[in-house]
C-alpha cells in the first residue's frame, strides 16, 4: 500500500488517480471532512499530521509514503520515526527548486531544506523531488479571466519553467514504486521558461480569446490579497518569489523527460487541459 499526504492537493490527487488506475492500494491522508471528495477506491485516513501519533496504526502494510512538507508541518520528524518503526521502506518528499536556486524570502526555502534534512536522516530509502512553479498556480487567475480579458498582477517579467502536475505525479509514482534510484535528489521543471505575459497569452490561445497581463505595484497586489482574507504568508510567498524571478529566471531542466522517457508537458498543454476554468 502507498500512503499519500496532502491528498487533497493538486499533486496528491494526481498521484492517487495514477496509483488507483494501476490497481495499487492507496491510503489518502486528509485533515478531515469538508474537502472535495477523493477518488473512489482510496482508503481515506483523516487527522492532523502536525501531531501524527494517531497515524501509527494506519502505517501497517504501507510500503511507501509521499510527503508534502506543508501537509506534515512540524510533525514531519515524528511521522518519519513512526514510519521507520512500522516497516515503511521508502519516502518521496515534494520539495522546491528554491532550495538549490534561491528566490523569494529565505525562510520559505529553509522550511523545505529542513524537511529534506529530516528525510535524508530518517533511515528510510528516500527520493527528493525539487519542484518548479506549478502550472496550476495559474488557476489563481481564473476569477479575473472569467470576468474579463485582463490579468492584473505584479512582476510581469518574472520567468519560471512551470511544471504540469501530471508530470510531477508520474515521477512521484515511479519513486514510490522504487523505479528510480533511491537516495537521490531530482529537480523537476517544465520544458520552457515563460514570463507572466507569455503564460496569459497561452491561456488565451487555449480559450480562443485575446488575453493580456497588466502589471501592478507589488504592494497594491499584496493589499488586495490580504483584503480577500488570505493569510500574510500567501502574498509573502508569491510576491517574494516573483520578485526574485523577475531578476533571475527560475531553472529549466530536462529531468522529467530523462525519467519518464517522453517530453515534459508544456504550459500550453496545461492550459488546454484546464481551459474550462478560464472560460466566461
Amino acid at each position: 500500500m502507498m500512503l499519500i499526504t496532502g491528498a487533497n492537493g493538486v499533486v496528491g490527487r494526481q498521484v492517487l488517480n495514477l496509483l488507483l488506475r494501476e490497481g495499487t492500494p492507496v491510503a489518502a491522508v486528509t485533515r478531515g471532512p469538508g474537502g472535495p471528495p477523493l477518488p473512489g477506491g482510496a482508503k481515506v485516513v483523516s487527522g492532523d499530521l502536525f501531531r501524527p501519533q494517531w497515524i501509527k496504526a494506519a502505517l501497517d502494510g504501507v510500503e511507501a509514503i509521499q510527503l508534502s512538507p506543508r501537509a506534515t508541518g512540524p510533525g514531519l520528524d515524528e511521522l518519519l520515526k513512526l514510519a521507520a518503526g512500522q516497516g515503511v521502506q521508502r519516502v518521496v518528499l515534494l520539495s522546491a527548486t528554491t532550495v538549490e536556486y534561491p528566490a523569494g524570502e529565505a525562510r520559505f526555502a529553509a522550511q523545505f531544506k529542513a524537511a529534506e534534512d529530516l528525510v535524508i536522516g530518517s533511515g528510510l530509502k528516500w527520493t527528493i523531488l525539487r519542484l518548479a512553479d506549478f502550472a496550476a498556480n495559474a488557476l489563481a487567475w481564473a476569477p479575473q479571466l472569467k470576468a474579463g480579458d485582463v490579468v492584473r498582477g505584479a512582476y510581469g517579467r518574472a520567468a519560471t519553467s512551470p511544471i504540469h502536475e501530471t508530470d510531477i505525479a508520474a515521477v512521484a509514482v515511479q519513486a514510490l514504486r522504487g523505479g528510480i534510484p533511491a537516495n537521490s535528489v531530482f529537480t523537476l521543471t517544465g520544458p520552457q521558461s515563460l514570463d507572466q505575459y507569455e503564460k496569459v497569452r497561452l491561456i488565451g490561445d487555449a480559450v480562443d480569446r485575446t488575453l493580456s497581463f497588466q502589471e501592478m505595484p507589488p504592494e497594491q497586489v499584496r493589499q488586495g490579497m490580504l483584503a480577500q482574507g488570505l493569510p500574510e504568508e500567501v502574498p509573502a510567498r508569491l510576491l517574494g518569489s516573483l520578485a526574485g524571478y523577475s531578476e533571475r529566471p527560475g531553472p529549466t531542466t530536462g529531468t522529467v523527460e530523462a525519467l519518464l522517457g517522453r517530453p515534459a508537458l508544456t504550459f500550453a498543454d496545461w492550459a488546454r487541459d484546464n481551459a474550462d476554468a478560464f472560460r466566461h
